[in-house]
């Protein structure tokens, strides 16, 4: 076999052990090294609604300050329910046993109706028996009738201690008080919806170019005007991580291809508006040291589609749009 062969079969091995060495640098040559990061107030956890730029459900929030909303306990399934015990014991009314209960006491009934007593006389054995059984099933009638009067005496007492159902009680209301409501109801009713005007979105585009450029700077303090200051830290977290591998992040050439509102409300003190974008880049890894290109290609675009929240006191101007949520696109 000559060299070149031998060489030349080496030569995909190689490109693979290349592409592999260089794949934890392309996942995150992008600002905020491709994470979903952020906080969109009370809705960080819960998926902005689709758009005709980014039709699948966004990524759920990697890095947030805001609380992770408590876990609902789920139903417990009800526990079968078992047969209500007997007052007086044992299966009475089922079976053998009740229909012979029954028709004893059916025979006493039958004596008293026909003229011979509810004993009908005490000769011989048989009387002694069945007059026993007649004592036995007045005894049963007796305790019976007892605890039938003392349930409803117990219902009635319960009834106006207030231990019944009252109307009203727990009520939830609108304004998040209440115990049926829970969390998410209550942060629903809170916020309502907010109008945007062609401003905002022109406000939306100008953050979308010059945040990238400012974090292809590193320039913390313009980063500091654009952003929160909660996102201004994970981009900290980002170029210090750049740093110690000894490549600057480079992006140019920003252009917003497409771009669509998600939702916009008002909550509290804060107005927020969540947007779709589409746009086209340059994005490259730069060797800090030699300036030489690491990773991305300086001469094609590369496409990207992101969902940006964005945040701004309420009652304020578009200038006052900050960049407050980024989450990446399936």
């Amino acid at each position: 076999m000559s060299t070149w062969t031998s060489n030349a079969k080496s030569l995909p091995a190689l490109a693979l052990a290349a592409l592999i060495a260089f794949a934890p640098a392309l996942a995150e040559a992008k600002m905020g090294g491709g994470a979903s990061s952020g906080s969109r107030g009370s809705r960080s956890f819960t998926a902005p609604p689709a758009t005709t730029t980014a039709p699948r459900p966004a990524a759920p929030m990697e890095r947030s300050v805001a609380p992770q909303p408590a876990p609902q306990p789920q139903a417990q399934p009800a526990a079968p329910q078992r047969p209500a015990a007997n007052p007086a014991g044992g299966a009475f009314g089922r079976g053998l046993l009740g229909g012979l209960a029954g028709g004893l006491l059916g025979a006493g009934l039958f004596g008293l109706l026909s003229g011979n007593g509810l004993m009908g006389g005490l000769g011989g054995l048989a009387s002694i028996i069945g007059l026993l059984v007649q004592i036995a099933i007045i005894v049963v009638l007796a305790r019976l009738a007892f605890q039938w009067f003392a349930g409803r005496r117990f219902a009635g007492a319960m009834g106006g201690a207030g231990g019944g159902s009252r109307p009203g009680a727990f009520a939830f209301t609108g304004g998040g008080t209440g115990l049926g409501g829970g969390a998410a109801a209550a942060r629903h009713a809170a916020s309502e919806p907010l109008s945007l005007r062609p401003e905002d979105f022109s406000s939306f585009e100008r953050v979308l170019s010059d945040a990238q450029s400012a974090y292809s700077q590193e320039d913390i303090g313009r980063l500091h005007d654009l952003a929160t200051p909660e996102m201004v830290s994970y981009f900290s977290d980002d170029i210090r991580a750049n740093a110690r591998e000894g490549v600057i992040n480079r992006i140019s050439e920003v252009k917003l291809l497409q771009g669509d509102l998600s939702e916009a409300w008002r909550e509290g003190q804060d107005e927020y508006a969540t947007v779709a974008m589409r746009f086209a880049l340059i994005d490259l890894f730069i060797d800090r040291a030699t300036g030489k290109i690491v990773s991305g290609d300086a001469s094609q675009p590369t496409q990207s589609t992101e969902v940006w929240t964005f945040r701004r006191p309420a009652g304020e101007g578009p200038e006052a749009w900050k960049l407050s949520a980024i989450q990446q696109t399936a």
